[in-house]
């Protein structure tokens, strides 16, 4: 008889049963309708982030509080939720209508509305993976809230507090812009309050800031503590809530459904239905830029290099230059289509029957069959699914039912690389969904030797959907790189485009079995690499190359450039 060994767990295994039953508690916590994220309901979800430990929240299991994180959350919610006991997630359900003013995160899409002093409702039209995101980002936000607690409440019975506390609470109180002298008095005693160095404190401050709020930093760091405090000693629990009409829609395609319709009947209007179509997953600017820009401007950068021209179309304040190369495109065959249906989607739509090419960057582009270019905003997480899958079916005028000569689907965006450094570039072969493991193999017509020897690293292999950003993890990371699994970088949507395009070709027939896919991305962030991780700040020009050499390429196929 053979003897038994003691089974270890590895940590990748450890981190790959946390991410299993965060996903699991948040699909329960959705269904019950309610839960109290400090308290026992929440208590799943707390232990579950803590034994995944994600690269992004960096010191969330220690006592200190994370400085690089927090500012990554903060970014991702709306301005004032620190401040509210009640968070309410919704769908869109008539708050555009009222006094209410939208307050958008300046790094997520989602309108998010000040109820009063306690709540704030947040609308999610983006699916689950929008629950996800804000659900781990608000149990982050409590789990560092306790950390100060814990810190400066010296008796729970009395309520007693660190004079570090107090004076915090004056500097919040007064309301007030503060001076340097102020301002540094103020960073010393939130440095003790945090457990971290005045020189950590100064690092951080003034991206917490905004016009209105300088030092919001203060403001933020005091209401998080102040809440968690009001938890112990008053019994107020914080409280999530899913509202009725959020948990009946979720699910249903709503949001997606009236965006596609919308797109369909633009085609139909302008006759573009029966047309060619290649649709492109892709930000609303690199395919305007890529044809348009370089006629439009080619007197001021004609002495410059390939890439000058897009490096300053995408600076900010850069609106002189960006406004006459959008006021050619709508001249020559763009349609514009800003979202109203609720996706945070924006649509153009290019008739390449209306560009005269020797006024392009593609004079020798091969265009006889007049071809349609979709181009569609990123999507988010399972969002990918739900717009495609509605995007992909037949359109129907209530009379006629009429299918989509979808010819190529093309996705590019942004992803963690798992080899390289921000800025590099992923030709994936595959998408494996983390959750469970599906894959989806596909041939892709982007290649490593495609885009090559044009001076940016190009990595070739399989990606990994993750559930969200925000849960990456070292150890499952390395493990999907390391094993025969073979992985080069994570992103969030492409197991979700790949299985809404093979069930409308194989499976629905609604377009061609035999259309073509193109994924290509570009490192936002290594996050096996320490200071290199999302919550280590944006790209800046670094993207600029590589998001337009994907979309170059992507346009030289569809055009038939050689």
């Amino acid at each position: 008889m053979k003897e038994l060994k003691n089974i270890v767990r590895t940590r990748a295994q450890e981190s790959s049963a946390a991410v299993e039953r965060l996903y699991i508690t948040m699909r329960h916590l959705f269904n019950r309708g309610f839960y109290k994220p400090m308290g026992v309901s929440g208590e799943t979800l707390r232990e579950a982030l803590l034994a995944l430990r994600p690269e992004i929240y960096g010191s969330i299991a220690t006592e200190k509080v994370e400085l690089n994180g927090l500012l990554y959350v903060i970014e991702r919610l709306p301005v004032g939720i620190e401040q509210c006991r009640f968070i309410n997630l919704t769908s869109d359900e008539g708050y555009s209508k009222s006094h209410f003013q939208a307050i958008v995160p300046p790094k997520r899409k989602r309108n998010c509305y000040r109820i009063d002093e306690e709540q704030m409702n947040v609308e999610i039209t983006r699916g689950r993976s929008d629950i996800y995101d804000i659900l781990t980002h608000l149990t982050f936000l409590f789990i560092e809230s306790h950390k100060i607690k814990a810190r400066v409440l010296l008796d729970e019975n009395t309520g007693e507090v660190s004079r570090d506390w107090q004076k915090l609470g004056e500097v919040v109180g007064n309301g007030e812009r503060l001076e340097l002298a102020e301002k540094e008095q103020a960073m010393s005693h939130a440095a003790n309050v945090l457990g971290r160095s005045f020189s950590e404190i100064l690092d951080v401050y003034d991206s917490f800031g905004t016009p209105e709020n300088p030092d919001r930093f203060i403001s933020v760091v005091y209401w998080l503590g102040k809440l968690a405090i009001e938890e112990l000693v008053e019994n107020n629990k914080r409280t999530i809530s899913f509202s009725p009409i959020l948990r009946e829609r979720l699910g249903h395609h709503i949001h997606g459904e009236i965006w596609a319709n919308n797109i369909k009947s633009v085609l139909k209007e302008n006759g573009l239905i029966d047309r060619p179509i290649h649709i492109i997953s892709a930000n609303m600017h690199s395919v305007m830029n890529s044809l348009f820009a370089e006629h439009v401007h080619k007197a001021k950068f004609k002495e410059k290099g390939d890439y000058a021209i897009y490096e300053e179309l995408s600076k900010s304040g850069a609106d002189a230059l960006r406004k006459p190369v959008e006021k050619f495109a709508l001249e020559h065959g763009m349609i514009s289509l800003p979202d109203t249906s609720g996706t945070n989607i924006d649509v153009q739509i290019f008739d390449t029957d209306k560009i005269d090419w020797t006024k392009s960057a593609f004079p020798k582009a091969k265009a006889d069959d007049k071809p349609v270019i979709i181009v569609m905003d990123y999507a988010f997480g399972e969002q990918a699914y739900e717009t495609i899958d509605e995007l992909l079916k037949p359109y129907s005028d209530g009379k006629n039912r009429t299918l989509l000569n979808v010819v190529s689907v093309s996705i590019m965006g942004k992803a963690g690389i798992l080899e390289g450094d921000k800025g590099d570039i992923m030709i994936p072969s595959a998408h494996i969904n983390e959750g469970t493991g599906d894959n989806y193999p596909f041939e892709n017509e982007l290649t490593k030797e495609l885009l090559e020897n044009n001076g940016i690293p190009v990595y070739a292999g399989p990606m990994v959907t993750v559930l969200g950003t925000s849960l990456q993890n070292r150890d499952l990371l390395t493990f999907f790189n390391k094993s025969t699994w073979g992985v080069i970088g994570l992103e969030m949507e492409g197991a979700y485009y790949q299985k809404a395009i093979q069930s409308a070709s194989k499976i629905r027939k609604s377009i061609n079995p035999d259309v073509k896919v193109r994924y290509a991305y570009y490192a936002s962030d290594n996050p096996l690499e320490t200071g290199s991780t999302l919550a280590s700040g944006g790209l800046g020009t670094t993207g600029v190359k590589p998001t337009y050499l994907i979309t170059i390429k992507i346009l030289e196929q569809l055009l038939n450039v050689k």
